[in-house]
C-alpha cells in the first residue's frame, strides 16, 4: 500500500516511511492510496465474527501487501486485546463504549496498534525513534501506556499546563522509564504546532528519527475504524438506517468511521458533534473552514480550534467539500447543555462522560429533524476520567475503577516549558 501527502497528491511512500516520518515534509498528512472494498461475502458474515476476526479481515484488506498473515494477526491481536460494548440508553439509542482498555479511553486502540506496528518495522534498525505527541488528555496518557517499556523508541508528551483533567495527567506523568512529559504554558494547539515545527526542522531530523503517534499518523488513525465494524455488526437488524455520533477534536476518529463507510460498512450518515471548539460545525454549515483560537471546556479532550484530521475528512470526499456536507452534519454545545445531558440520561440509568454527553446530544439533534435511524454515539472516555466534572453535574459521587485509582497514587513527574520553539528544540537535541 502507498501512501500519499494531503497536501501534494503526488508525494508518495510506502508504509514503513508514512509510519515513521508521520507526517509528510509539506506538512500534508498520509492517506492511502487506494482504499480497498470489502467484499459483500465479508460484510454480510460480520454478525458471526469476533471483534478479532473482523480485525483480521479489515487489516488485512489494507495492509496485505507490506505485512504477512502472521504479523496481521499478531497486530490485531495486540490492539484487539479488550471489548468495545454495544450499550442501549433508550429506544434506537445506543452507546459504543470505547474505554475498556487499559487507560480507559478510545485512543488505547490506535495507541496499542501504532506501538506494535512501529516496533515490527523498526525491529532491524539500531536507531532510537523519538515519538513526539501533542496532547489535550487522553492522546498522552494512551500513547504513554501504549509504547511504555517498548525498546528503542521515546516518548516525548506536550501537553497544556492546567488545561488536562489531573487523572489524565497522571496517567502519562508518572510512569517514567522511556517516558517524558512537558508542561506547556499554552493551549493545546500551541503543543500541536510545536511538534509539526519539529517535524519540519531540518537540523532536528539529521540528529534525531522524530516521529508522531497523535492521529496524525496514519498507525494511529486506521486501526479506529476497527470499532465501527464491529458496532454495526452488533446493532439489531431492524431494517433502519445507522447514523454514528462522533464527539470529536482532532477528527480523526470521525475520519476513521468515514473510512469504514469507504471500505463498505453501510453507515447512513455521520454527526461531528463538538464543545464550543467550532469551526468544523460551522464549516458544515456554510462558513469556510477557518482555525481559531481554543476555548477551554469541561470536554478537555476536544478543545482543539485547528483540527489537524480536517484535511483527511477532504480526501475521504476527493477534496470535494460539498459531498462532506452531504453526509456529514455538525453540532455544537455548551458546557451548560453537556452537564443536563449527563443529569437527564443518569435519569435513564446510564452515567455519560462529558465527550460523550456531547456525542449523545448531537445524536439527538440529529434524529429529532430524522427519524427512523437507529443511532449510535461514541463514547469515548469512562466518566472516572473526568470526575470533578461528572460528580457536580450528578451531584453524586463516582466510583473509580481500580485501574483508574492506581495512576492517582503515582508521583508526577514533569519539565515545564515555554511556548517557545527553540526551547523546545534544544531540548531534543540535548536528548541526543
Amino acid at each position: 500500500m502507498r501512501f500519499f501527502s494531503t497536501n501534494d497528491p503526488t508525494h508518495q511512500v510506502e508504509l514503513t516511511q508514512a509510519v515513521v516520518k508521520g507526517l509528510a515534509p509539506d506538512q500534508g498528512l498520509y492517506f492511502p492510496f487506494e482504499i480497498p472494498k470489502l467484499s459483500s461475502d465479508f460484510l454480510e458474515s460480520l454478525p458471526d465474527l469476533s471483534f478479532r476476526e473482523i480485525g483480521y479481515g479489515v487489516i488485512g484488506a489494507i495492509f496485505s501487501d507490506d505485512l504477512s498473515t502472521a504479523q496481521i494477526k499478531e497486530l490485531v491481536d495486540h490492539t484487539l486485546a479488550f471489548d468495545a460494548p454495544i450499550v442501549k440508553v433508550e429506544q434506537d439509542v445506543y452507546s459504543l463504549e470505547l474505554f475498556h482498555g487499559p487507560t480507559l479511553a478510545f485512543k488505547d486502540f490506535g495507541a496499542r496498534f501504532c506501538s506494535k506496528l512501529m516496533s515490527m518495522l523498526m525491529a532491524k534498525s539500531d536507531k532510537k525513534v523519538r515519538v513526539l505527541v501533542a496532547t489535550s488528555g487522553d492522546t498522552g496518557s494512551a500513547v504513554a501506556n501504549g509504547f511504555l517499556g517498548v525498546e528503542g523508541v521515546e516518548v516525548v508528551i506536550l501537553f497544556p499546563k492546567g488545561k488536562v483533567s489531573a487523572l489524565q495527567e497522571k496517567q502519562f506523568t508518572t510512569l517514567g522509564q522511556n517516558i517524558i512529559s512537558l508542561e506547556v504554558e499554552g493551549v493545546f494547539d500551541d503543543c500541536q504546532k510545536l511538534v509539526k515545527q519539529a517535524f519540519l526542522d531540518s537540523e532536528l531530523n539529521s540528529k534525531l528519527l522524530l516521529t508522531s503517534a497523535n492521529s496524525i499518523n496514519i498507525a494511529r488513525w486506521i486501526p479506529q475504524c476497527l470499532y465501527y465494524f464491529y458496532a454495526f455488526s452488533r446493532l439489531p437488524k431492524n431494517g433502519k438506517e445507522v447514523v454514528f455520533a462522533v464527539p470529536s477534536g482532532n477528527f480523526g476518529n470521525l475520519a476513521a468511521g468515514i473510512l469504514a463507510q469507504r471500505m463498505g460498512l453501510p453507515i447512513k450518515h455521520f454527526v461531528a458533534a463538538t464543545n464550543a471548539n467550532k469551526v468544523v460545525p460551522d464549516f458544515l454549515k456554510g462558513d469556510v473552514f477557518t482555525p481559531k483560537p481554543s476555548v477551554q471546556t469541561v470536554s478537555n479532550s476536544m478543545d482543539v480550534g485547528n483540527p489537524s484530521n480536517f484535511p483527511r475528512l477532504l480526501a475521504l470526499y476527493n477534496f470535494d467539500e460539498d459531498s462532506l456536507k452531504a453526509h456529514v452534519s455538525g453540532g455544537f454545545y455548551s458546557d451548560d447543555e453537556t452537564k443536563e445531558a449527563i443529569r437527564s440520561v443518569r435519569e435513564k440509568g446510564y452515567v455519560l462522560d462529558p465527550h460523550g454527553a456531547v456525542g449523545y446530544l448531537g445524536l439527538k439533534d440529529f434524529m429529532k429533524s430524522n427519524p427512523g435511524f437507529t443511532g449510535v454515539f461514541l463514547e469515548t472516555a469512562h466518566p472516572g476520567k473526568f470526575r470533578d466534572v461528572v460528580e457536580e453535574a450528578l451531584g453524586e459521587d463516582l466510583v473509580l475503577p481500580d485501574r483508574l485509582a492506581a495512576f492517582l497514587e503515582g508521583q508526577k513527574k514533569v519539565t515545564p516549558m515555554n511556548n517557545d520553539f527553540e526551547e523546545f528544540k534544544t531540548f531534543l537535541k540535548e536528548l541526543e
